[in-house]
């Protein structure tokens, strides 16, 4: 249960000696904060109506932000000292929890795939299709996922082109095989990236593929008894994949959208409603994690933490090199101090631009998740709380130069040269060559 705040005693029924106590051990605390992380000083808001909250998680790097803010104590900076941060089995299973919330022994808010608020939101993929209001407060990264392939496509060549696999692919499912390409979950951020990968090779991923829902912690060992021949998902699986040289990487995420938006910080909309101040608290250590995940000098620290055992139980080796951009596809292919490592703040990496939202939708769109008629502009408006993103920044100092003026990013491109207009959603669907079967 949610513990609530006590109130303090009156100054004048301390003793002296506690009282002064009290203020030695505050100040030391918060010095030592503030020589340990960037955002040091930050103007007090009010008290969060409760102590506590449960988060979710899944075992991939870039819940790194929820990680540091429980190991560094920044919950606990912002009076939340007994947030938990609780491992998740899978997005289905982070689902069904969010759906319970925490006061029903499920969670109240989680690090999630940006589509998936919106599709719990509209009740998509709940059970019975009932909604449950939720809200996006901040992006937890961008880039640096990645889409790997089996050993035994090697000698086809693929990787940014797919369509070096689209023979093998036929001959097959001509012997009467299935073509099996994983993701993590239906409509999810590694199934519009594997699916987006896929349509500009011409390959159908309704037609030509079969797509299964795979964890992530278990993409691997699937991998390697042979249960798929190519998957999309978030590291450090992908590199942990070419480590014991089951597969390689034909594409990093960001080789198809350079700078796209990855992970999100959802909340249940009830959760905010209920506890505003608590919801600041909790993005405010967040946000300050992320500036601490973001600084280079933090990356070896970072990969140990998140290795451990409680947490994702992987070893450093297999996190450390595509968190500093230094990538070994796994088939020849070595690429030292690349820009395609995780972000985790810098250029405004931690904002909820609505125009990155509306891609994810657009896309649901394409492959039927959503109906054409969907208007997105107002749907958007729903779930992304950027508004609760600007009012925590503004507390916590942030630098008014990383306080993006605008809620879009303007026109995106992507690798096959397809661009995306916010303004204009319509027309990069219709520019879509292979879309949802009929």
């Amino acid at each position: 249960m949610t513990k609530r705040i006590k109130t303090e005693a009156p100054l004048e029924d301390m003793t002296r000696r506690n009282f002064l106590m009290a203020s030695v051990a505050t100040a030391a605390t918060l010095a030592a904060a503030r020589a340990l992380l960037p955002s040091g000083a930050y103007a007090a808001p009010a008290a969060p109506e409760v102590t506590g909250a449960k988060l979710g998680f899944i075992a991939l790097t870039d819940a790194a932000p929820l990680m540091i803010a429980k190991e560094k104590g920044l919950f606990a900076k912002f009076g939340m000292p007994d947030v938990e941060v609780l491992k998740q089995a899978s997005w289905g299973a982070t689902r069904d929890n969010l759906m319970l919330g925490g006061e029903a022994n499920g969670i109240d808010g989680a690090h999630i795939l940006t589509p998936m608020p919106y599709l719990m939101h509209t009740g998509k993929v709940t059970q019975n299709n009932q909604p449950l209001p939720m809200a996006i407060v901040a992006r937890l990264n961008y880039d640096c996922q990645g889409i790997s392939v089996a050993q035994e496509y090697a000698a086809t060549g693929v990787g940014l082109d797919a369509s070096k696999l689209k023979d093998a692919f036929a001959a097959k499912k001509a012997e009467g095989k299935e073509v099996k390409a994983a993701m993590t979950f239906p409509g999810g951020t590694h199934d519009l990236w594997l699916r987006y990968w896929l349509a500009a090779g011409g390959i159908d991923p309704d037609k030509d593929v079969s797509t299964i829902v795979v964890p992530p912690p278990q993409m691997v060992a699937n991998m390697k008894v042979g249960n798929m021949d190519v998957f999309c998902v978030g590291e450090p699986w992908n590199e942990q994949l070419v480590h014991q040289g089951v597969g390689f990487t034909a594409a990093t995420t960001g080789e198809l959208w350079k700078g796209h938006p990855e992970k999100a910080l959802g909340l249940r909309a009830a959760f905010i409603e209920k506890n505003p101040n608590a919801t600041k608290a909790i993005l405010m250590a967040v946000m300050e994690a992320q500036q601490w995940c973001e600084a280079k000098e933090n990356k070896e620290e970072m990969a140990a933490i998140i290795g451990k055992r409680q947490w994702m139980n992987v070893p450093t080796a297999d996190i450390i090199g595509r968190l500093k951009g230094d990538i070994n596809y796994g088939n020849g292919r070595v690429a030292s101090g690349t820009d395609l490592y995780m972000k985790f703040w810098k250029d405004g990496v931690s904002y909820p631009f609505k125009s990155h939202d509306a891609w994810f939708l657009a896309e649901n769109i394409r492959w039927g998740k959503f109906a054409p008629t969907t208007d997105i502009k107002a749907l958007v408006d729903q779930v992304n709380r950027e508004d609760l993103w600007r009012e925590a920044a503004k507390d916590l100092g942030v630098a008014a130069s990383d306080i993006p003026a605008s809620s879009s990013r303007g026109v995106e491109t992507f690798f096959d040269g397809k661009t995306f207009d916010p303004a204009n959603p319509s027309a990069y669907l219709d520019s879509l060559k292979i879309k949802a079967s009929a």
